[in-house]
């Protein structure tokens, strides 16, 4: 099984995502890691990425995802899917995977972004983030809004794993 926990930059993604994953024992990828070189300097320089450039970042996701998916393993993946193209891209045909969808308010993310030290995104593109968002809608299969407000990352991280009635793997 794959889990992708999904949401805006800031939203807390890596960090749930990863307690999830440790307490699975499962692996854990930071979408981030995929992006080709170009998209961080673009983002590092406050430009926001396009469908276009997003394409082949999540080309190379879903084929990461099949290869998890196809040794039988189970994984964690972080990742933004703020579109529900994204969101249908990475799930379509992944019967093996689920996706949880941080929800979190502009003014706290704001205040998380901010906070960080040493990431690529920069706060200009905060609201870029906002406006490319497209909430998960009700009939979307297999994507499980979580509201994050007032909510420590390993109460979010037990939460998850209790909906979704996982096991250590």
């Amino acid at each position: 099984m794959i889990l992708v926990v999904a949401g805006v930059a800031g939203s807390g993604k890596t960090t749930v995502g990863q307690q999830v994953a440790r307490r699975l024992r499962w692996t854990f990828a930071d979408g981030d890691a995929f992006h080709p070189a170009a998209n961080v300097a673009k983002m590092r320089a406050g430009l926001p990425l396009t469908d276009a450039d997003r394409k082949p970042w999540l080309a190379v996701i879903t084929s990461w995802m099949d290869d998890i998916i196809a040794t039988g393993q189970s994984a964690v993946l972080a990742c933004s899917a703020l579109k529900r193209s994204y969101r249908d891209e990475l799930l379509g045909g992944r019967d093996e995977a689920v996706m949880v969808f941080l929800m979190i308010n502009q003014d706290e993310d704001a205040t998380r972004v901010l906070a960080r030290r040493g990431h690529f995104f920069a706060e200009p593109l905060l609201a870029s983030q906002f406006a490319t968002l497209e909430p998960p809608e009700p009939d979307e299969r297999r994507v499980y809004p979580v509201t994050t407000a007032d909510q420590q990352p390993g109460q979010l991280a037990a939460d998850i794993i209790a909906r979704l009635g996982l096991r250590p793997g």
